[in-house]
Formats: C-alpha cells, structure tokens, sequence
C-alpha cells in the first residue's frame, strides 16, 4: 500500500477506534473499525489490507493485536487471506446513500456531530430507560423529567426536522408564503415545499426589507435561525418578532444551534417579542448526538395544541428510551465544554484553510458546526463532484438557497476530529489544483 493511502487509513482507524472505546479488547475494537470504514464505503470490496506490520505501525497498536483483528475478519467471512498475496476485502452490503461517487474519508457536508464519542456516559441498568410515568411509553408531550430540563411546557419531537414540518403542516396551506433568509436551512426548504408553499429571500437583518416583503406578500409565517446554518452567523432578530407581531404574523424560530454560540452571546428567544405568535424550534442533535433523534416545539396555547395533535396522528409518541437516556446525558454533560471543542476544531479548520487554499474566503462562523466558503469562478455542484474523488463529501451551497443561488458557495462542517480535518483538506487541495 502507498505510504499516503496508508497514512489515510492510519487517521481512519483511529477515529474509529477513538469512537469505539469500551471494554472490548483491543483486536476487536481494531476488526470493528475496520468493518464499519467498509461499510461506510471508505474501504472498498476487493481492497488489499495492509501488511500486519505495516497496520500496528501505523496505528500504534501490537503486530498480534493487528493479527487477531484479520483473523476474526476472516472468520467473519469480511476478509480472505491470499496465500503470497496478502489480506483482503470481501465485497458486503453498504449502509450509506451518500457514497455512490465513492468511498468518502471525510464527510464535511453534513452539519452534524460526528460522533457520541465526546459524551461522559452515565452507568444505567437498561431497565431505568424504560421506567415512564405513563407505564406504557406513550407520552404524547414526552417525559415529564425531559420536558422539565428544555423548559417545561414543551412537544418532545423526534429531531428539529420533524418540529419544523409540524410547523408547517399546521401554519402552511398550499400556495402560502414563507419569509426565509438566503441561505438557509435546507431542511426547512424541503418541508416547506413539501407543503406547498412558496420560500421567499429577505435580507432579516433589515427592518425595513422585513417590512416590505410582509406587506407585498403576507406570508403565512416568516421563519428564523438564531444562528445561521449554513453561516454560523448570529444576528440581532428582535425587530423581526416586533414587525410580525404588528402584523399578525407568525415566526417560526430554529433554535437548533442557539446553545453553540462561540463569539458574544446566545441571540434573545423570538416568543418574548411575540408570545402568541411564535413557535420556537429546538433540538438535542447538535449537543448532545444526532443519533437521539429529540427536538421540541414550545408554543403558546392553543399552537401547542393544535401541534402536539399533529404529531400524535403522525407517530402517537416519540420514544421513551431516547427521552430517558437524554435526561442523563444532559444531567452529565454540560454544553460548555463541547462548545468550547467546537471552537478549537474549528479555528484548526480555519487555519488548515488559509494555509493550503488562500484563494477561498469566508467570515469566520460565530457559531453553528461550519463555515461558508466562498470559492472565487468555482461552481460548487460541479466541485463536489470532483472532492469525492479525493474523498471528501461538501454541500454545494445552491442547496440552501430557495432560488438555486450561491453556486460559488460550499458549507464545510469542522465538526470532525482536527486529524481527519487536516485530511480534508489535502483532499480539497488537491481537488482545487485539479478543477478546470
């Protein structure tokens, strides 16, 4: 194997392994990584190994540990040893759509926590996670012990994702209007299609665009981020809330990212300004993991209502187990010090960048999980095409944009472990040198 592509698989395996700590042995959390890089296509069917030696090298573990790893893989029926020829990957089924132009080393397009492994995990006997008041799990707000931590008069969800669809099954009918910045999440661009609704730019930032675009369009809402995605910016909102109350219009608030503020402090919650008229969107991916699938809406009565009797015909209950675990994990892990990793991975990201790729620019993020990037004559579908090939997986930024803008824009996630962001951006670099 080539001392890069082992290099590349050196800083794969161990993320890997730094993720699967525990109290398996060492040969099998090694055989585990590397069955999860082949499944996430990072290792490719009919792939050589490298070397026993060469591996225990490269990732600081014992030639017998790399030795008992292969071998449970090939017991596994993952691997075959070719005599005189080396180890080397059977083909198995894939679990990522988001590989099909190859395997990807570094996936900066998702704006996600990459990972749980940077959570404190509280010791549970499984069976705390299924004790709930109702008995039966199915607690159509959500657990009272949950509710009370985000706020207490809140709609447990599975995800933002689903709060923000909730919102616009209930606010939206087809052909309405909705106030959007440009850009903006691209999650909420989708549901507000699938309603039928029409996302329209506005500068939020200027009372008086806020004010023109409400009267030309009396849109059924006009929806906020407290903290930009894909930005990271964080702007002073309050005259929003005050103009749609005047105008009797609803805001629906994301504030998914509001608790990773880096620079100042977390923007004012929108509902003090319009208490009737404000649903306000939250979610436990960005703090905690993705993987909880917990968000929450919070809203004055009747709104809350009439929300939490949409969700109930939609799923009856989000689950219980996710909703105890949550409540420990929050009660272990405060949120200030996975900000503050944050900050750091991502001034190492931003360092890297102006290191190996100066022409790109970008105003550093306030907050959120990534930066936007602007590439100067570049157009961003076309180049996340070519950034596949040297493994690495960016958001184009025509994605956040209702009308298809922003094609000289990436957003790049530095959520990732400051190695395999070093790894990305070899991988950007070469894949810059290399566009028309």
């Amino acid at each position: 194997m080539a001392s890069q592509d082992l290099d590349r698989l050196a800083v794969l395996v161990r993320d890997r392994l730094r993720q699967r700590r525990g109290r398996q042995s060492p040969s099998r959390r090694l055989a585990g990584a590397l069955t999860d890089l082949a499944e996430t296509g990072a290792l490719t069917p009919g792939a050589r190994l490298p070397s026993e030696r060469e591996l225990a090298q490269a990732v600081g573990l014992s030639r017998g540990t790399v030795a008992a790893a292969l071998n449970q893989l090939c017991e596994e029926g993952r691997c075959e040893r070719r005599h005189g020829s080396g180890t080397y990957l059977l083909d198995m089924p894939s679990v990522s759509g988001i590989l099909h132009a190859g395997p990807v080393m570094a996936d900066l397009s998702t704006s996600v926590v990459p990972d749980p492994s940077h959570l404190v995990l509280p010791t549970l006997d499984p069976a705390d996670l299924m004790r709930t008041s109702s008995g039966h799990g199915y607690d159509a707000k959500g657990d009272p012990r949950l509710r009370a931590l985000l706020g207490g008069d809140v709609l447990i969800t599975g995800g933002a994702q689903q709060g923000i669809d909730l919102a616009a099954r209930v606010l939206l009918r087809p052909g309405d209007r909705v106030l959007v910045e440009d850009p903006t999440y691209v999650g909420a661009l989708t549901a507000f299609r699938r309603a039928g609704a029409l996302a329209v730019p506005v500068d939020l930032a200027d009372p008086d665009a806020v004010t023109a675009a409400i009267a030309r369009h009396r849109p059924a809402f006009v929806y906020v981020v407290s903290v930009n995605n894909p930005t990271g910016a964080v702007a002073e909102l309050s005259h929003v809330a005050e103009l749609a109350r005047a105008a009797e219009v609803a805001i629906v608030e994301d504030r998914t990212l509001a608790d990773l503020v880096f620079d100042g402090t977390a923007p004012v919650p929108l509902a003090g300004g319009h208490p009737y008229g404000t649903v306000t969107v939250g979610s436990l991916s960005k703090v905690l993991w993705g993987g909880l699938r917990l968000g929450w809406l919070a809203a004055a009565e009747p709104l809350l209502a009439r929300l939490a009797e949409v969700k109930e015909g939609s799923d009856l209950a989000t689950s219980a187990v996710s909703q105890r675990l949550a409540v420990e994990l929050l009660e272990s892990n405060p949120v200030a010090a996975w900000r503050a990793e944050l900050a750091r991975r991502r001034d190492h990201f931003t360092a890297a960048l102006a290191d190996r790729l100066p022409e790109w620019s970008w105003k550093q993020p306030a907050g959120g999980l990534s930066l936007w990037a602007h590439l100067p004559g570049a157009d961003t579908d076309r180049f996340a095409t070519l950034t596949r090939r040297y493994g690495v997986a960016v958001a184009p930024g025509s994605l956040f944009s209702p009308d298809g803008r922003h094609r000289d824009r990436l957003r790049l996630s530095f959520a990732l472990p400051p190695e395999l962001l070093d790894q990305a951006v070899t991988g950007l670099a070469g894949a810059w040198a290399e566009r028309d």
